[in-house]
């Protein structure tokens, strides 16, 4: 059974012959994605499961990363920040090393293709140093919050896109103004990969015994790497209000680093002051190919978390409720669009708020459970691989036809 016929099994016999009728369209077209990193964060998650994909149907696909310095990525994470309204100092020299290292990767880098996705900030300026050689059309693919960004950073980055025919955002909150069409694609989970499929529950035990977890008691999860933004210290926060009322709670938060973000190691220095000698608290640094674990880890919870004070999507709310658990998270970007009070979890804005959602989802059981179905229902639909193809496809169609009927499929 080769790749697409796996998937079929997942999405559907009718969903997977859209999918194929959309690429026959634009089959023998090159692409290019280019990111900043092959390990951690959702992007590189997506692109290994999209790049084999759009090989197999026809669209001939390769991954890129860009490579830079210590410094480019303490400036990039600065960038990261910044767009997502967080306050940050940079100097003309920051601008200027992220400038001068797209210079540099645009040199060696092979962008020969008819398309060219540049994910995020950090590779945004990598058509601006190719000329004449600028053949195929570029596309910037932006994963994080854009609404409020930092004024002096945004403008640095709005500089770079005179060369792009459009730019995808995951959400219309998070859009910018800009020259080219806008386009609205959120982003999607590969339902077969290590992190999301079927396991035993032989595997799943021997997980939870090999990371010391009681897997007769109720435990509480969160999974994202160790980022401020991530709100860590507020899960613990909202653990600690729970606690005397339920005993036998535990607490996991689970992250593993990622070679673009350098300020991983200090948020985790901080996780573990707060969490202190509990030991009810879990703070595991997982490896980047941890995803079976992790997978592990999802089917165990009794409730997951995602308490973001800032989020681009929140790919871990989609895995969560994929596996059929409610989430709390925090009311703001992409989690917005996945957790509806009362059908795939709750939203919320505190600890405070945290901790009462989380109470009536323990003492609720039969709701707990019904509201991870339609969870798992809500994903199928929504926020799988075969969507997320679909929306690419035919934005390149729309790109290439523009007003000429290319989108009726």
């Amino acid at each position: 059974m080769n790749l697409l016929e796996r998937y079929e099994e997942v999405i559907g016999h009718r969903e997977m012959v859209r999918l194929r009728h959309l690429a026959d369209r634009l089959a023998g077209r090159r692409v290019v994605h280019i990111n900043s990193t092959r390990t951690g964060g959702g992007v590189a998650e997506i692109l290994r499961w999209m790049v084999p994909l759009m090989n197999e149907l026809g669209i001939v696909t390769r991954w890129e990363v860009i490579s830079g310095s210590p410094d480019f990525y303490r400036v990039t994470k600065a960038f990261h920040n910044a767009v997502q309204g967080l306050p940050v100092t940079l100097k003309k020299a920051d601008f200027e090393l992220h400038y001068e290292v797209n210079r540099e990767n645009a040199l060696r880098m092979d962008l020969d293709a008819d398309v060219v996705f540049i994910h995020d900030p950090q590779p945004i300026y990598l058509p601006a140093f190719l000329g004449a050689n600028r053949v195929g059309r570029f596309v910037w693919r932006c994963h994080i919050d854009a609404s409020r960004p930092q004024r002096d950073v945004w403008k640095h980055l709005e500089a770079a896109m005179a060369p792009y025919q459009a730019a995808v955002f995951s959400m219309a909150a998070f859009a910018r103004p800009l020259a080219c069409p806008k386009f609205i694609i959120p982003p999607s989970i590969d339902p077969l990969s290590d992190k999301n499929c079927p396991i035993s529950e032989a595997e799943r035990l021997e997980t939870l015994g090999r990371l010391g977890i009681d897997p007769e008691r109720r435990m509480l999860l969160q999974v994202s790497r160790f980022d401020r933004f991530k709100d860590p210290l507020g899960v613990i926060a909202a653990y600690r209000l729970l606690k005397p009322y339920y005993r036998d709670l535990q607490l996991v938060l689970a992250g593993g680093p990622a070679d673009d973000d350098p300020e991983g190691a200090e948020v985790l220095r901080e996780v573990h002051e707060q969490a202190g000698d509990d030991p009810d608290i879990k703070v595991l640094m997982l490896p980047p190919d941890a995803h079976r674990t992790i997978n592990a880890l999802q089917r165990s919870a009794t409730v997951v978390l995602q308490k973001s004070l800032r989020e681009g999507f929140g790919l871990t709310v989609t895995e969560a409720l994929w596996k059929g658990r409610p989430v709390i998270g925090g009311a703001c970007g992409g989690i917005t669009l996945q957790v509806h009070d009362y059908h795939t979890g709750f939203l919320v804005h505190s600890p405070a708020g945290a901790a009462y959602r989380i109470a009536y989802l323990l003492r609720y059981g039969e709701k707990r459970l019904r509201m991870g179905r339609t969870g798992h229902e809500f994903v199928r639909e929504h926020f799988l691989l075969s969507r997320h193809l679909r929306d690419y496809f035919t934005m390149l169609l729309c790109l290439e036809h523009p007003g000429n009927g290319a989108l009726i499929v």
